[in-house]
């Protein structure tokens, strides 16, 4: 089974709460298994800085679903946590759950881009990527390190720790 990353992102509501429920909710989509989660970070909003500021983790876990499944999957967690899609782009939201990587995929599709559009300038994205693989390879872009380098940081700073952590045990 393909080893699959998905951002968390939060900035409504108890942000901490939809990060951890929504990983927990990951957990029991059946296909998913073996879920770890980085440590929770916190940025300044990319875009709109009228807004709260957002809490990120990024999970990694082994999927036996297609992506476009799992792309379902994780709209129906969005919605559970109030997520209401809008047209305005980088808006307000309880939760935003986003495939970043799908093992080694490469997918370009109306609805879904993997590697993630915006994975090399995210440092949200990118810093919890390297605390849970730091050798990772992102398909058609190089390693997580080497991103990091020219990576806009968004005022990123650690939240909480708990790097490895898995989701099952802390149950």
């Amino acid at each position: 089974m393909p080893r699959v990353f998905v951002a968390l992102g939060s900035n409504l509501g108890d942000r901490e709460a939809h990060l951890l429920q929504g990983a927990c909710d990951i957990c029991d989509v059946a296909g998913c298994s073996d879920l770890v989660s980085s440590s929770i970070f916190q940025t300044a909003p990319m875009g709109p800085q009228d807004q709260p500021d957002y809490l990120n983790s990024v999970c990694a876990f082994e999927c036996g679903l297609e992506p476009h499944v799992l792309l379902g999957e994780l709209q129906a967690i969005e919605l559970k946590h109030g997520r209401v899609k809008n047209t305005k782009r980088w808006s307000a939201r309880p939760l935003d759950l986003d495939i970043l990587l799908y093992g080694t995929s490469q997918i370009a599709s109306v609805d879904l881009t993997i590697p993630h559009i915006g994975i090399a300038q995210r440092s949200f994205v990118l810093w919890p990527l390297a605390e849970l693989d730091s050798e990772l390879d992102v398909p058609g872009l190089g390693g997580v390190q080497a991103l990091m380098v020219d990576c806009e940081r968004f005022g990123i700073q650690r939240y909480r720790t708990g790097p490895g952590e898995s989701v099952q045990d802390a149950k």
